[in-house]
């Protein structure tokens, strides 16, 4: 024990022996000493020295660490020793004080020790029994042992956990921990098993996860809360994100409607705390992660649905509407409430009904438009409201509507401040962001709607005073020629090749300028700059479109007259080549990845998501129209024709059906009333029937009655033969109804005839349903009796199979006695054959003994001089006298 007080109270006396070697001496007492205490002991100093000497440590100690995880399980304090000098060796902790080489050096070390340790995975099996023990020294070094050895090499430990019996669910236990410190560090420690490893979340969210993380936030604060709310929070978007069984799970768990509190941020949004700002920023990322665009659209759907029924999308555009939200706050729920309307028309319904809280009342896309044409704004956020606009427009032709509405002169208001008004004017300003952003509004408000890029072409815009006004679509040609910022053309090209292509109408204005194709022309056949390249191909994307959507209505730019002229200006070959320019652009690769507009500075904003589509659509199909002949150009409408033809014809046809399928309709429809007509006719035919046969009965009885008293002239007064004529008249007028509702009835029998004759006429008559009705009734009815009989049938097979059976199970009984009886005469007889032989055997013994008794008496004879006689010579004796006897015969 002196040894040990010297190590830790630095009183030795002699030479002091170095750090390697008081550890050696300590790893020797670890694995020598039969005393627990001993060995305590030895640990504890371990772990002081672990920090200063981790190579040495970990180098000589591992083994015996981990030894003694094995062994001592009963003693919780030399267990909390020895994870405590594990987890000194292998975590690498961050120090301000150390450089780059040091930190890196550190790192490697951590590394080395972790792949080590883990080099035996019953080594992290034996981690995740200690994890089960509830006393705070081994439950909590344990802990950061795991969540270090995970960041150190975590897919080799994930991998081991997977498939170690029991494994996450003894982590999930972590959660449910009374103890803060160990509840919080389990999160940190899930954070890093469910990194990257699907099947991990999997399991972590059906062990009730996501019940468990909700309930802590809420007991937290939600987004006033702590660390621990983002600590949930990033294991959540760990849980979610990427993984559509997850996302499924938590939508079908109605777990989307408990994210509702989170954003009641209140009406003071004064004096934001840092930590509410971070908790808010991964809220709305969890709601953007639900509903992203890169999800299965069916799934982004169902939880784009749960969101608006909830009240989750009005939350967030509340906030989004509040005064005092931090911007990088406001920046973020712009994102996330685009991302929630998207391609939902309930939601941009919705969204389309949200008023800014301002004097007067103004719609949330007009003070958002604002925004995003005021280059005083951030860039982010300008960013953010175009996607906004974008999303509500997206698959929504009424919104789209709305906004050109604004544009026409019919629904211009002079008093209030309109979308198109705000668009007009950030695509005319001299800022080329304001251009550029206007622009693709615009586009995406043309975006797969022929109706609204017809409706476009009637914008009038007063340029100047004195002047006529020009088309919009004049206006944006005349600021493209004028040769302005590389954004603004890009931002102007983009918007006319959306706005005309496949609108053959559109390209008709737009010839009909006999400016334009000239100004093309010349911008592409130029030898220009790298800046002006992209702004070439757009110009040679656009002339493609007025090639490939020409109605030839214009005899001066017609489809071929184009072509010669590409061919004679420019080449055929140039123009592909420039065409071409677009897709191999950096920057449209990028935007063609994702909706968001996500640019890293405005001079890089120059291609929009939707547009990389149509280029990608476009850019065959206009090469192939350049290359073609005039020939092939005429087969191609005569197919077109041909095609056209068919489908008119086609269409005729399936008016004609429908027409047909109405009328039949009809005829059933009054073939029904009809038949109810005439049920009610024939009851009450019947009730009538009735009542004229109780009059008779009455008027008979009357009529005896009156017979009896004729003979008594003096008992007939004036009452009776009152009574009787009144009864004759009644029976009268009964009669009278009766022919009445005869006729009716044969009327009404004749207008059914007629119905089912005039159905015979018709492709799929009345009276064919009704004959076939009967068919089917027959049919129906004989296989009915088919069905009773094979019911008799198989109840007969069923009594002979029984019978059959009992049969057979007595002649197997019976045949089963026999068997044994034939099994027991021959075990009999094989007895009695054994006895036989063994009898034989005897007598064989018996015959052999006395023939060698025989041999003997003939030899003594034959010794004695007595003539014998062998077998041998009186078998011949006697042959001979047999041949004898044959030569007499």
């Amino acid at each position: 024990m002196n040894f040990f007080r010297g190590v830790i109270t630095g009183q030795a006396t002699g030479p002091q022996p170095t750090g390697a070697e008081t550890i050696q001496k300590l790893c020797d007492r670890v694995a020598s000493s039969t005393l627990l205490e001993d060995r305590r002991d030895a640990v504890r100093a371990l772990k002081s020295l672990s920090k200063k000497y981790r190579m040495e440590v970990g180098t000589q100690a591992m083994d015996h660490l981990i030894n003694i995880l094995q062994t001592d399980r009963s003693d919780s304090e030399i267990l909390g020793y020895a994870l405590d000098t594990l987890y000194n060796i292998i975590c690498n902790d961050e120090e301000e004080e150390q450089d780059e080489n040091a930190q890196k050096q550190t790192d490697d070390l951590g590394a080395q020790f972790t792949e080590k340790f883990i080099q035996d995975p019953e080594h992290i099996t034996l981690l995740l029994t200690l994890l089960e023990e509830f006393d705070f020294h081994v439950r909590w070094p344990g802990v950061k042992l795991l969540t270090a050895l995970l960041k150190n090499q975590g897919v080799q430990v994930q991998g081991i956990v997977l498939v170690s019996p029991m494994g996450v669910s003894r982590l999930m236990d972590l959660l449910a921990d009374s103890r803060e410190v160990i509840r919080n560090d389990g999160l940190l420690l899930l954070q890093q098993l469910t990194k990257g490893n699907a099947a991990i979340q999997k399991i972590v969210a059906f062990e009730n996860a996501f019940e468990r993380l909700l309930e802590i936030i809420s007991d937290e604060g939600c987004s006033d809360g702590g660390i621990v709310v983002e600590d949930c929070l990033l294991l959540l978007l760990n849980l979610l994100k990427n993984n559509s069984s997850n996302q499924n799970f938590f939508k079908e768990g109605s777990y989307i409607q408990k994210m509702k509190p989170w954003f009641e941020v209140g009406d003071d949004n004064s004096g934001w705390s840092a930590q509410k700002v971070t908790n808010l920023h991964l809220m709305l990322q969890l709601v953007r992660v639900m509903v992203s665009p890169v999800n299965s659209p069916g799934a982004t759907a169902s939880c784009q649905k749960s969101m608006y029924q909830c009240g989750l999308l009005q939350q967030l555009c509340t906030i989004l509407m509040a005064t005092g939200v931090p911007a990088d706050i406001l920046t973020e729920t712009i994102n996330t409430v685009s991302e929630v309307i998207r391609g939902s028309q309930v939601n941009q319904d919705y969204f389309a009904s949200v008023n800014a809280p301002s004097n007067p009342p103004r719609p949330a896309i007009v003070v958002l438009l604002m925004s995003m044409v005021n280059e005083r704004q951030p860039f982010v956020l300008r960013c953010a409201v175009l996607y906004c606009f974008q999303c509500f427009l997206y698959r929504n032709q009424k919104g789209q509507g709305e906004i050109v509405s604004t544009l026409l002169p019919s629904t211009i208001d002079a008093n209030s401040i309109s979308a198109g008004q705000l668009l007009c004017g950030g695509l005319f300003s001299v800022d080329s962001l304001s251009n550029w952003c206007a622009a693709v509004a615009l586009a995406h408000a043309l975006q797969d709607n022929l109706t609204q890029k017809e409706q476009l072409l009637r914008v009038q815009l007063a340029t100047s005073l004195g002047k006529p006004p020009v088309s919009l679509l004049q206006q944006c040609t005349n600021i493209l020629s004028q040769g302005s910022k590389v954004q603004t053309r890009v931002g102007l090209l983009m918007l006319l090749c959306t706005w005309i292509s496949n609108c053959p109408i559109a390209v008709t204005h737009f010839l009909h300028n006999q400016d334009n194709v000239p100004f093309l022309t010349a911008q592409i056949s130029e030898n220009l700059g790298e800046d002006e390249r992209l702004v070439q191909g757009l110009c040679a994307l656009l002339l493609g479109i007025c090639i490939y959507y020409n109605d030839n209505s214009l005899e001066n730019y017609t489809k071929e007259k184009l072509k010669q002229l590409i061919e004679k200006r420019i080449g055929k070959e140039n123009f592909v080549e420039k065409l071409g320019f677009i897709t191999k652009h950096e920057l449209y690769s990028r935007a063609a990845l994702k909706p968001q507009p996500i640019f890293p500075s405005p001079e890089q904003m120059l291609f929009d998501h939707e547009f990389t589509k149509l280029v990608k659509e476009l850019e065959g199909v206009i090469t192939k129209a350049v290359h073609k002949s005039s020939e092939e150009d005429k087969k191609e409408e005569e197919v077109k024709k041909t095609l056209e033809q068919h489908d008119n014809i086609v269409t005729q046809y399936k008016e004609l059906i429908r027409e047909q399928d109405a009328q039949i309709q009809e005829l059933k429809e009054q073939v029904a009333s009809m038949t109810t007509q005439t049920d009610q006719m024939q009851a009450t035919i019947s009730q009538q029937l009735s009542q004229i046969q109780q009059h008779k009965d009455q008027y008979n009885i009357l009529k005896l009655k009156l017979g009896d008293t004729q003979a008594d002239g003096s008992q007939v007064n004036g009452l009776q033969t009152e009574e009787l004529s009144q009864l004759r008249e009644e029976l009268e007028e009964l009669r009278k109804q009766h022919t009445l509702l005869q006729t009716q009835v044969g009327d009404k029998d004749a207008l059914i005839d007629s119905l089912v004759s005039a159905g015979f006429r018709s492709p799929v008559s009345c009276g064919n349903l009704l004959q076939e009705l009967e068919a089917l009734k027959s049919q129906v009815q004989s296989q009915l009796a088919d069905i009773n009989q094979l019911k008799t049938e198989r109840q007969e097979l069923l009594r002979r199979a029984e019978e059959s059976q009992a049969g057979l199970e007595q002649q197997l009984a019976s045949a089963t006695s026999t068997v044994a009886i034939l099994q027991t005469e021959k075990s009999k007889l094989q007895s009695e054959l054994q006895e036989s032989k063994k009898e034989q055997d005897d007598l064989l013994m018996l015959l052999a003994d006395q023939d060698q008794k025989i041999h003997g008496l003939k030899q003594r004879l034959k010794d004695l001089g007595e003539p014998v006689e062998d077998e041998d010579d009186i078998d011949a004796r006697e042959q001979t006298s047999d041949e004898e006897d044959e030569d007499e015969d």
